[in-house]
């Protein structure tokens, strides 16, 4: 069965060529683009992986990855953030993201850190 992994990002373009890469990756992707209704999906979806962006409108990242760690039933949920900010690394680790890939970010590199994520 394949692993199924939730990307949030308010840019569209991104959410597309992200969504793209991995399902050719062999996995299955739920692409939200609010940031106020993502923690909903991923309760509903159970996913094995959430990848977000760090800076959206509604709710940043940051905010969204600090609600899911005191989130007993999601707590455990491997998350990535994505960001080009300068600071993004320190305010994603600082949230209780697992990982961080800088944008823009190349296909071998997002595809490894997710498997290495999802086999963690």
């Amino acid at each position: 069965m394949k692993q199924k992994i939730v990307i949030c990002d308010d840019e569209q373009d991104i959410l597309n060529i992200t969504q793209l890469i991995l399902e050719d990756a062999g996995f299955t992707v739920i692409p939200v683009s609010d940031s106020l209704t993502v923690e909903a999906v991923v309760a509903a979806e159970k996913p094995e992986l959430l990848l977000i962006d760090l800076w959206m409108p509604g709710l940043s990242g940051d905010q969204v990855v600090a609600s899911i760690r005191n989130n007993e039933t999601l707590s455990d949920l491997p998350v990535i953030v994505i960001s080009a900010s300068r600071d993004g690394e320190k305010v994603a680790y600082a949230s209780g993201a697992d990982c961080f890939l800088e944008k823009p970010y190349d296909i071998d590199s997002l595809v490894n850190l997710v498997r290495k994520q999802l086999a963690a």
